[in-house]
């Protein structure tokens, strides 16, 4: 099965996803004039605008939602095996692919808004609605959908259970039957509830539990800080090539940062689009300024924290062929020999600074980030599997959907390591081709709202959207009025 994954994945994560995955990321910046920048104060602005109805969600539920999609171990166990096979570099390249994939998130989230509509009374969107709406081609959004369901209810969920429990099994050495068993018991509790509760779990559940992972990994930087100087030095320089210890991990630096950077943010994955169009707001483009930030939130800071615990403590070794057996962080620290790339990185970082506390505070960590996150997997799943069964009455697909991903988590939980991260790796892989060329295609509606936000700021306005202004004529969900919307 390992071999198999292997294959696939390396069929899937070749260099074409490489550069296809930072050339869109730069060319919508470009076409943009990088509103990342640009609109860095209004993006904060606009985290509280909208209010919840009975049929979508505010901007700060869809933020939290999507932070709950992106917000996951990918942040804690991801940034360490990145670093791992990739080297200090590896985190370099996380950071250009959030900072160009902030424009990138823009774009699916602003298309997703545009192309939303109502299903059985609830606000839906994302990738499959847009291909079908905006480009017209039916079986490619069927395809997206169907690729969707397999990645987020099946390829993915597995990931999240996996760290959870190697992450309790390494601090309390607890079988990792039964932290699958409670992860199962715990997410049918809450999704049986539906989007509204979901929604309400993590926007108490996701600030909290980031900000908390920030501070502590504040307090460990703080503690040597006078080491940080030298390694964001030895990051950067690993990252062009330029450090001799690291010299030979130059490709795979880039290969290992684009590909959990775009696990841990998901910017043009194509996930975080289907809860952009849950929010209610009055102008699609506020959302996709919201889903440019949460970019930021996950990446730049989340991840930043982990990078830097991890390569501050010296806790962390890189598996490179180029130095046989031996990690090729010999040659500067004296590494992990002992521990798999992954979680049990991390919790030894924190447990160089609170000695026997640091790994109980990051399994607990990684079950708030990966539970929140696996319920978002689910509300992507049922968004695409409701536009595949849209003209069928019968909810029989849900409950399917639901006991698959209960039996996933069981599965994942006691699979190795290495498998689960391939498996997820293959899934975030073919939804990334798929929406890539999806929204490259369909560019011009985003593009043309962003000048339509822009121009009815400059005037002094609250934008108000109206798509025969930019030219789109298959968006009726907002020509509905307010009466309607309820």
């Amino acid at each position: 099965m390992e071999e198999f994954i292997g294959f696939l994945n390396d069929i899937v994560w070749s260099n074409a996803l490489i550069v296809l995955c930072l050339g869109s990321g730069l060319y919508f910046s470009l076409r943009t004039r990088f509103l990342q920048v640009r609109h860095f104060r209004e993006m904060f602005r606009l985290l509280f605008d909208g209010e919840s109805s009975e049929s979508g969600v505010s901007s700060f539920q869809a933020l939290s939602m999507s932070l709950a999609g992106r917000v996951g171990t990918g942040n804690i166990a991801g940034v360490a095996t990145a670093i791992a096979f990739g080297g200090p570099g590896a985190l370099f390249w996380m950071w250009m692919v959030a900072f160009l994939g902030a424009s990138t998130a823009f774009v699916e989230a602003t298309l997703a808004q545009i192309y939303k509509e109502k299903d059985k009374g609830l606000l839906r969107g994302g990738p499959s609605f847009y291909i079908e709406k905006g480009l017209g081609i039916k079986w490619f959004a069927t395809a997206f959908a169907i690729v969707a369901v397999v990645a987020m209810g099946i390829l993915l969920p597995g990931v999240q259970a996996n760290s959870v429990a190697e992450g309790f099994n390494n601090a309390f050495q607890l079988n990792t039957w039964i932290t699958g068993g409670v992860l199962a018991l715990i997410f049918a509790a809450i999704v049986f509830g539906g989007v509204k509760r979901i929604a309400k779990f993590t926007e108490l559940i996701v600030p909290f539990m980031a900000a908390a992972y920030i501070l502590a990994a504040i307090a460990i930087v703080a503690i040597d800080i006078d080491r940080l100087p030298s390694i964001i030095a030895l990051i950067f320089k690993s990252a062009f090539n330029q450090e001799a210890g690291f010299g030979a991990v130059f490709g795979l630096a880039v290969q290992w940062g684009v590909k959990r950077g775009i696990y841990s943010n998901e910017a043009g994955q194509g996930s975080a689009p289907h809860i952009a169009a849950a929010a209610n707001v009055s102008h699609p483009t506020k959302q996709g300024l919201v889903q440019a930030f949460s970019v930021y939130i996950d990446t730049l800071l989340v991840c930043t924290a982990t990078g830097f615990m991890i390569l501050i403590t010296g806790t962390y070794n890189v598996k490179n062929p180029a130095f046989g057996t031996k990690g090729a962080s010999e040659f500067l620290y004296s590494g992990l020999a002992s521990v798999s790339p992954g979680a049990g990185y991390t919790q030894s970082a924190m447990d160089t600074v609170f000695p026997g506390v640091g790994s109980y505070f990051v399994a607990f960590a990684l079950f708030f980030f990966a539970f929140t996150t696996i319920l978002a997997y689910y509300y992507i799943a049922e968004t695409n599997v409701s536009y595949l069964t849209r003209k069928l009455k019968t909810p029989i697909f849900n409950h399917l959907l639901r006991a698959v991903i209960i039996l996933v988590l069981i599965y994942g939980s006691v699979n190795t390591a290495k498998l689960a991260w391939d498996i997820g790796d293959l899934g975030v892989g073919l939804m990334a081709w798929f929406n890539i060329i999806a929204i490259l295609l369909l560019q011009k509606p985003a593009l043309a709202a962003l000048k339509d936000y822009e121009k009815q700021k400059k005037e002094g306005k609250n934008p108000v959207f109206n798509p025969e202004d930019i030219g789109v004529t298959n968006a009726p969900i907002w020509n509905e009025t307010d009466e309607d919307k309820k």
